[in-house]
């Protein structure tokens, strides 16, 4: 053993000095501590001073202590690669033997201390401390047992990973038996930590307790009565992973697992509650649900519903009793981040808009945004949801009589909650509530103007989910009443309100789409008032509800008095952003929407937005460029202010066509986008690709030249893993196809493999396979020799993923490009005919040219076969495709 380092007193007193400071309220004081802190760091020893502190100096009082060992912790994140072994030792030591230190706030420090030398890769440079800690849990003494324990928490939530590999010889093949022995202890707190540390292994389905899963379950069970709340809290927890990982192991048990889980949501105990709450939202997930829950619904609908009514504590964080706050700035912090969803370029479809990506559930239960922490109310009324969609209109029988009493209470909270259950079942019981909802629209439209603010922001909300029934009466009976009242709740004078308003509206908006177009003038009206009243985080949601109304009307917006009403507020607000300011993100996203829907209205403003979108994307660049050779002084900038710039440019050149041709010959865009086109990061080549698709179709002649560069890497892009990126890189390809004409020849090699092996990939996106197919049909159009020999291997799915989008150009081109490649080879047709008549049969009407087409190529094959054969074949089509292709084309 080296001799003991001893502090020198006067250090000891200097230290003691900037401890002290540093529990000083004034920020000058602080900053000073700071900086002295940091040149105390040049000292080899100053760590031995601050553990010293910790664990030595019990005359001193335990915060000044803790925050010794604190600041230590720090140290050692951020430089313990560089400790002289003497001092790394020295901690190490010191921390063994005061794990068991008689008071609490001491132990947590030093198992805080051990953890953070543990997690920097230390578990295998100190082989001694697993062993030492399991062994110090048998001692006597209950401190050093908990201390102990509480380590050992820490060290299992942070390495669980590297505790089950071989780099440490299994340590867990001792460590969970150990664990398990302590769920009988006679202390609360380590019966706690001991369900606690197993419960790390759970999900990884880690195969020591895998071993134990049996003894680990009874004991759960023999703890589920436990007095103690951080108890029962762990084994809910535990349940709810077993429920995902060991569902066979739970299933014999499952009747008296439900019936505990139903008292645990009611525990008095929140934390407790939550947890368990949590067990049937995963429980939902699962195959089996609706066959073990289906008895017990009758008592879970209740307690569901109870546990969605605002807790005393919500109340006071949210200001319930604040009604008007409008006119108070908003806290910064409260802001949460916006995250920019690039352009993903869609087809229309039959009966119906675009369809959105199939991940994009932007609608779910988030109608309290402000405390977003997850609590009981949001749990109960997210699982209120995902049951709903369980067992649909049967949970309504439950349901119903409890709704009765909820909406039409006298008490604001209870009618509130059941506002909120209304929203929650919307999309599951849809069905089964359309002939209540009569009756209960008229009565939501009158909450909106309760006089409770907490009222109408969540009734906003539920009327947001039913908007798709209220679109489909007659607009008088639903829609203008809700719409009228929706207008004023966006002038609210509560900014939580004005908030679930904004958003509700631009629900209303996407599923009215041009039904709102003779209101027009009123919601312009009511969204650029908004604009002059607004606080901050509430303008950001603003900017969505324009760039909305703007999708969704489209050109009913250019007409002077309207564009008249919104571009001044919308260019102020442009002009006062800085480059650097991130509130750009929905300002751009906004814009974007209304350039596009303005098309030549947007003339008068397009010159300085294209340029600031331009600048954006070079500053960002060239910050990238910064921050790539020297990254000690430059930190990675920020692409997102590239990506919008480059979808509001997308949204230019989509909205003003040709006339962004000047625009683009004065500019050097295109060579901006050959580096964008190469970015490591998936989402700037997704929006470059998608800006290139929407240049070539305005203004090809400046993208021409450029097309020997862009077309190979458009190609090394054709990767299905990265789904948006390899459909926006797709359909550019046919778009620069259709412009090139036979030029396209050298370059239909270096993509068509990959185009064929897309379409014949099982499980690909609905977007994807349409956009594949029209740009295999149009490479096909523009170079049918090339394209036409592998006809055979992409006809099937080729047909079948065209059929169901609308008559379009792009449809229109993809079809020609389909009948030239089946005139150069008919046999690569003729086993998969019947797919080719079905696709044929699904154009409502197309050109008389392609219709010619589509009937020389039916006559054709019929004649070829003959009229018996023929009859036999087209015996087999069902009837509606019999009938219309008879009607049409006289086969």
């Amino acid at each position: 053993m080296e001799c003991q380092w001893k502090p020198d007193e006067q250090g000891l007193q200097q230290i003691l000095q900037l401890l002290k400071e540093s529990q000083s309220p004034d920020t000058s004081t602080q900053r000073s501590v700071q900086q002295k802190l940091e040149q105390l760091n040049q000292y080899p020893d100053f760590n031995n001073y601050l553990i010293f502190v910790l664990t030595k100096l019990k005359t001193e009082d335990e915060p000044t202590r803790s925050l010794s060992g604190l600041i230590l912790k720090n140290n050692v994140k951020a430089h313990y690669q560089n400790f002289p072994n003497g001092v790394s030792d020295f901690i190490k030591n010191e921390c063994l033997q005061n794990i068991g230190d008689s008071s609490p706030l001491i132990r947590a420090t030093v198992g805080i201390l051990i953890t953070t030398i543990a997690s920097k890769g230390e578990l295998q440079n100190w082989p001694e401390l697993l062993p030492k800690l399991c062994l110090l849990l048998d001692s006597e003494d209950y401190n050093t047992c908990e201390g102990a324990f509480g380590a050992l928490q820490k060290i299992c939530e942070d390495s669980a990973e590297i505790l089950d590999s071989d780099m440490l010889d299994r340590p867990l093949n001792v460590m969970i038996p150990k664990f398990l022995q302590f769920f009988k202890h006679s202390s609360p707190k380590i019966r706690s930590h001991a369900i606690a540390c197993v419960n790390q292994f759970i999900i990884s389905r880690t195969q020591a307790l895998m071993l134990h899963i049996d003894p680990f379950i009874e004991n759960l069970f023999a703890l589920a009565g436990d007095e103690e709340p951080e108890v029962r809290k762990n084994v809910c927890r535990a349940l709810v992973m077993l429920l995902e990982v060991r569902l066979d192991r739970l299933l014999p048990h499952m009747h008296n697992i439900i019936e505990y889980m139903l008292q645990r949501t009611q525990d008095q105990d929140e934390n407790v509650a939550l947890e368990a709450c949590e067990f049937w939202l995963t429980l939902a997930e699962q195959p089996v649900c609706k066959e073990v829950l289906c008895g017990h619904l009758h008592k879970l609908t209740p307690v569901l519903v109870n546990g969605m009514k605002y807790s005393e504590i919500d109340i006071i964080l949210l200001k319930g009793d604040v009604e008007e706050d409008e006119a108070i700035p908003d806290n910064e912090q409260d802001i949460r981040p916006r995250f920019h969803r690039s352009r993903t370029v869609a087809q229309q479809h039959e009966g119906g808009d675009s369809i959105e990506d199939e991940e994009d559930d932007e609608d779910d239960l988030d109608d309290d945004e402000t405390i977003s922490d997850w609590n009981l109310r949001k749990c109960s009324a997210a699982a209120l949801d995902v049951l709903a969609n369980v067992f649909r209109d049967d949970l309504l029988l439950h349901i119903l009589p409890l709704l009765k009493e909820l909406l039409f209470h006298p008490e604001w909270l209870i009618k509130e909650s059941g506002i909120l259950v209304l929203g929650a079942i919307a999309e599951g019981c849809m069905q089964g509530m359309i002939p209540y909802l009569p009756e209960l629209i008229p009565h939501l439209v009158q909450c909106l103007s309760d006089k409770k603010a907490l009222v109408r922001s969540i009734t906003c909300w539920t009327l947001s989910r039913y908007a798709h029934w209220v679109v489909s009466q007659p607009p008088d009976t639903y829609l203008k009443p809700l719409m009228t009242e929706l207008l004023k709740r966006i002038l609210d004078s509560n900014k939580r309100v004005q908030e679930a308003a904004c958003s509700a509206f631009a629900t209303l908006e996407e599923e009215a789409c041009t039904e709102l177009v003779p209101y027009l003038a009123y919601i312009l009206d009511t969204l650029v008032f908004a604009f002059s009243k607004y606080q901050h985080k509430n303008l950001l949601i603003l900017y969505d509800a324009i760039g909305t109304l703007a999708d969704s009307v489209g050109h009913h917006l250019n007409k002077p008095e309207y564009i008249q009403m919104l571009m001044p507020p919308l260019i102020q607000k442009w002009n006062q952003l800085k480059d650097e300011d991130k509130d750009l993100f929905p300002l751009l996203e906004c814009l974007s929407s209304v350039a596009t829907a303005l098309q030549s209205g947007f003339l008068p403003y397009c010159e300085p937005v294209y340029q600031r979108c331009v600048n954006l994307v070079q500053k960002t660049l060239a910050h990238a460029v910064l921050h790539q050779t020297q990254p000690e002084f430059y930190e990675a900038p920020d692409k997102d202010f590239m990506i919008v710039a480059l979808d509001l440019l997308s949204g230019l050149a989509e909205g003003l066509g040709g006339n962004i041709e000047q625009l683009v010959a004065r500019s050097n865009i295109l060579t901006l986008m050959y580096q964008c086109m190469q970015d490591k990061m998936p989402e700037v080549r997704q929006s470059s690709f998608a800006l290139l698709g929407d240049l070539t179709k305005a203004c090809f002649q400046h993208v021409k030249p450029c097309i020997a560069n862009f077309m190979p890497i458009l190609g090394t892009n054709l990767n299905p893993e990265l789904i948006s990126v390899c459909n926006n890189a797709t359909w550019a390809i046919g778009e620069i196809s259709i412009q090139m004409g036979s030029e396209m020849q050298p370059y239909v090699q270096m993509v068509l493999q990959q185009l064929v092996e897309i379409i014949n990939r099982p499980n690909t996106p609905k977007t994807l396979l349409e956009n594949t197919a029209i740009t295999i049909g149009r490479l096909g159009y523009v170079c049918p020799q090339e394209v036409a020999p592998m006809l055979q291997q992409f006809i099937r799915p080729w047909c079948t993923s065209l059929r169901n989008i609308r008559d379009n150009e792009e449809k229109d081109s993809a079809f020609r490009g389909l009948c030239t490649m089946i005139t150069v080879n008919p046999g690569g047709v003729v086993q998969d005919f019947i797919f080719f008549c079905d696709a044929v049969a699904s154009w409502m009407n197309p050109k008389d040219d392609l219709r010619e087409m589509f009937y020389k190529i039916l006559h054709g094959f019929k004649n070829q076969v003959g009229d018996e054969n023929w009859r036999r074949f087209s015996d087999q089509f069902p009837l509606p495709l019999k009938e219309r292709l008879a009607a049409f084309y006289g086969v």
